[in-house]
């Protein structure tokens, strides 16, 4: 089916100095968001962070305290729900059970005397490829063929955007990876503009052409999945979008386009081009992906960043790959990701080992190290470790 069957183009939303308090708190503060036509934009937060506001703000469900909403270039701040050229795409799915799915698609077109509703359903129906079951009830479906059948009733309306709360929420992760998939290929070949919502790291970086990392009613860092996961600017991004290694150290030199930073003693080597900060005492991290475990330090390349020695104090099996947490001196826990390319895993509970990583891979974040050394949202891994340390100290008390 050829771009374009369901709508000429997307347009492009703007939302201008957007402000929303409700009584005793701001949900939404200073909001200035452009997102072109025709992409796949996704609103990236943990609850209470803004970003359903913000998708309802966009609906006409909730009113802005101040600031203004334009689509397509034109003001809709004060327009009713209804007379926007925007569907929303949920995920109860809120279909009518008593319907069949083709009456489903074509309600809306019905209601709004579109001429031929019921050749329009079955051409949005072949679009999800649920054309041949048009004749069953929502209840005669699997979850993941209801949303399908949401998405298509959303996209015969012919909105100017698509907007997706939390939409695969209620789907097994089989399924849920499946329909991410899907979701991108039909935005891709209908054209529209999709604002998709949700607290899935996964589920934005696998869809979304650009993530806008939400927290505490502001965008804290927004740009395109591989970026936003390679560059994170803050330790809120670093943490939320996947898992970071961070260190605090002070700058030793800044000579040139490699900032040394001293870490428990060892020199780190950070490109300039990838230092939020390059000077006093920074934070440095690394993804846990990004380091190889050594038995030895001789085996480390020459040129490469290293820490150690750790010692082993947890493994994780988790099929393509094992989690290590390692117990550096002056460090604490680092969380190492290795892929299970061999049989068996690379080290062993209790194993003295060393770590390394290419320097191209370290990043210096914009906030600065806490007093107490303990970054935001490790809680869990420091807990993790807390644990193997008692069970690892008890086994070598044994032996």
């Amino acid at each position: 089916m050829p771009k374009g069957v369901f709508a000429e183009s997307g347009a492009d939303l703007q939302l201008a100095g957007i402000k929303k308090r409700f009584p005793g708190f701001t949900a939404i503060e200073n909001l200035d968001l452009t997102i072109p036509a025709g992409s796949f934009f996704a609103l990236l937060g943990p609850s209470g962070c803004g970003k359903t506001t913000t998708l309802r703000l966009v609906a006409g469900l909730e009113e802005p305290t101040e600031g203004r909403i334009l689509i397509g270039g034109k003001d809709v701040t004060s327009t009713k729900p209804f007379q926007r050229p925007v569907n929303t795409v949920f995920q109860s799915y809120a279909l009518f059970p008593h319907m069949t799915i083709l009456e489903n698609v074509a309600f809306g077109l019905r209601r709004r005397r579109i001429g031929d509703p019921v050749a329009k359903a079955h051409e949005a129906l072949r679009l999800v490829e649920l054309d041949h079951l048009a004749a069953r009830r929502p209840s005669q479906l699997s979850g993941g063929q209801q949303q399908r059948v949401a998405l298509a009733r959303a996209v015969v309306n012919r909105p100017a955007l698509l907007l997706l709360d939390e939409p695969l929420g209620a789907l097994d992760l089989k399924l849920r990876r499946q329909m991410q998939l899907e979701l991108k290929s039909i935005q891709t070949e209908v054209g529209l503009t999709f604002v998709h919502v949700t607290h899935d790291q996964e589920e934005a970086m696998t869809m979304a052409d650009t993530v806008a990392v939400m927290n505490k009613g502001r965008i804290e860092q927004m740009g395109a999945p591989e970026v936003l996961y390679e560059l994170p600017s803050t330790v809120f991004v670093a943490n939320f979008l996947g898992q970071s290694n961070l260190f605090a150290g002070p700058v030793l030199d800044s000579a040139g386009d490699t900032l040394g930073v001293e870490v428990a003693g060892h020199r780190i080597q950070v490109p300039r081009s990838r230092a939020q900060r390059s000077s006093g005492t920074v934070t440095v991290g690394v993804r846990p992906e990004k380091l190889t475990l050594h038995a030895g330090e001789q085996s480390i390349p020459s040129g490469a960043n290293r820490l150690g020695p750790g010692r082993v104090i947890d493994v994780s099996f988790s099929g393509v790959s094992t989690q290590y947490l390692v117990e550096v001196p002056g460090i604490g826990s680092v969380i190492v990701f290795a892929q299970n390319l061999a049989s068996g895993p690379a080290a062993g509970f209790g194993d003295r080992v060393w770590l390394s990583w290419e320097a191209s891979h370290t990043f210096v974040l914009a906030d600065e190290p806490p007093a107490d050394g303990k970054f935001a949202d490790d809680t869990d891994t420091q807990a993790v470790a807390a644990q193997a340390k008692e069970r690892l100290l008890s086994e070598l008390e044994e032996a």
